[in-house]
């Protein structure tokens, strides 16, 4: 599938996801029609509770829709086996989030390479694209750090050449300013923006930050399941 020759790498059709909570039946989003493509920058604009998370979690394909279909890189997720979808997270799609999630007790180079090797991208080359992200992102000097010596802003530049370091396609972002000043975590967006014009990469982001909007090249609001 494409959309004026750039590729579609994700999809919602008619999607309709719908929790069971202590016996009630929420609706986290109600027939959602959505698509990401390469070189550009979503923004999924909407406050908490919106079903933002739920989204980006259906894009990731990890979990199922109520009703309607996912389409992952042109196939439908449902005819992926699990194994085949596991592999695509690691090669083919990123992951920045608000609380960084690295792990403490790696250094940041092996934070980096630690997906790769999932990936199955050989140790030498994995280490040579992670410390060419980590330059690319302004924290090329720290990589033999560990995350609890890094300010919250180095913290975020590291999560964000993660996330691109494999050669991802895909990056799915939720809230990656949440945790970050104002001047940080515009610095991190301007950066994703220039990843995504250089390399024709797909990003979609999950926020409630309006600041983020002169960045994007599509706004997408979110309320109550609802897309608009």
């Amino acid at each position: 599938m494409s959309s004026d020759n750039k590729i579609i790498t994700a999809e919602l059709a008619g999607v309709t996801k719908i929790f069971s909570r202590s016996g009630n039946d929420v609706v986290a989003l109600n027939n959602v029609t959505f698509k990401t493509v390469t070189g550009e920058m979503v923004l999924l604009l909407g406050p908490s509770g919106s079903g933002k998370t739920t989204l980006l979690t259906l894009l990731a394909g990890l979990q199922q829709p109520t009703l309607g279909d996912v389409f992952i890189f042109g196939k439908r997720v449902q005819d992926y086996r699990q194994a085949e979808l596991q592999k695509i997270r690691a090669s083919r799609m990123g992951f920045i989030f608000q609380t960084f999630c690295l792990l403490d007790s790696l250094r940041v180079i092996d934070n980096v390479t630690l997906v790769m090797k999932f990936a199955g991208i050989l140790p030498g080359k994995a280490k040579e694209n992670a410390v060419d992200c980590l330059e690319r992102f302004g924290v090329g000097h720290l990589k033999n750090e560990f995350p609890g010596k890094l300010s919250q802003g180095e913290k975020q530049r590291v999560a964000v050449a993660r996330a691109i370091a494999g050669g991802a396609s895909l990056i799915l972002a939720d809230e990656p300013t949440g945790s970050l000043p104002t001047e940080q975590g515009m610095a991190i967006i301007e950066f994703l923006h220039k990843s995504v014009k250089s390399d024709g990469i797909s990003v979609t982001i999950a926020s409630h930050d309006e600041r983020i909007s002169k960045y994007a090249d599509r706004i997408v609001h979110l309320r109550d399941g609802i897309l608009s």
